[in-house]
């Protein structure tokens, strides 16, 4: 479950230095290419008091970072009679354990990012400056054919907001390539948003029916246009990245080891330190260059 819902920050789980809590399961939503609400049901939460109890044995187990993980995160609390939001999960547990250095959270919904969340962006350090959008698409025909809840602009407004509550926050997004019924134009829209959003982290699959979906009905684009319009999106995902690795060089970075001499700044991005340090600390360095996707961390 963990591989299906975090799977680009699975590096560091193996080391102990980075765990992953779930705080929610299911989905009350009804995407049209989604099989998890039919295999996974609804919408069910875990109590904020136990998701601080999960953390709290985790940092003393001395795990330095927690990524809250979900098939839907940003419903969290919905299906309780509390009031819980998800915003007001992460205060509560960063308030709650104040030992834990960094959090992170998964997927986030363009549509359900609630107010505590770019409050906590702004005020709060140990809230890593790294968000991931469940965004899928960027052309608003494809997002209704889709039953996303987001418009476009509703995406851009998020990525917006985000970099006032922090102008360092780094940006990433799940994208689908050649959804049933996409144009060329379309497809356009959804390749411009990496940069008309300032995307850098993107993880691109082609269009894989899901035999039961809606989806599965409607007309489907080509297979090998699939790919090729995949491949586009990644290779604009890779120049996004090279700039942004190449834009941290000469400053400073905080580094949480996970192997020898390897780890992850507060971006996320990975870093190859230049000096031996212990496995599960965090580290600050100077970059003094990029190599092999890399940034490189001097003491």
């Amino acid at each position: 479950e963990i591989k299906e819902t975090a799977g680009h920050l699975l590096e560091g789980y193996e080391e102990r230095t980075r765990a992953f809590v779930q705080v929610q399961q299911g989905c009350d939503h009804r995407c049209t290419f989604c099989i998890i609400p039919f295999a996974r049901g609804r919408n069910r939460s875990v109590s904020i008091d136990r998701v601080i109890e999960q953390v709290q044995k985790l940092v003393s187990n001395g795990y330095k970072e927690v990524v809250l993980t979900g098939v839907d995160v940003c419903s969290y609390g919905a299906d309780l009679s509390d009031g819980s939001t998800l915003g007001v999960l992460v205060q509560r547990l960063l308030e709650a354990v104040p030992d834990l250095p960094r959090l992170r959270l998964t997927s986030l919904d363009p549509a359900a990012m609630d107010e505590e969340l770019f409050e906590l962006l702004a005020d709060e350090p140990r809230f890593m400056p790294h968000l991931h959008l469940s965004l899928q698409a960027a052309d608003d025909m494809v997002l209704k054919r889709m039953k996303r809840r987001h418009s476009r602009a509703d995406a851009m407004t998020v990525c917006e907001r985000a970099r006032k509550a922090r102008p360092d926050v780094v940006i990433g997004a799940d994208l689908i390539a050649g959804f049933p019924t996409e144009t060329d134009a379309m497809f356009e829209n959804t390749l411009n948003a990496v940069t008309d959003m300032g995307l850098t982290y993107l993880h691109v699959f082609p269009y894989s029916s899901r035999p039961g979906t809606p989806a599965s009905n409607m007309p489907m684009v080509a297979g090998n246009v699939r790919k090729n319009r995949a491949a586009r999106i990644r290779a604009a995902g890779d120049g996004a990245m090279k700039t942004f690795l190449n834009s941290r060089v000469g400053r400073t970075a905080d580094v949480l080891v996970e192997k020898d001499r390897l780890g992850h700044c507060q971006y996320l991005a990975p870093v190859r330190l230049s000096f031996d340090a212990p496995v599960g600390s965090i580290q600050t360095v100077r970059i003094s260059g990029v190599e092999d996707g890399h940034l490189i961390g001097d003491p």
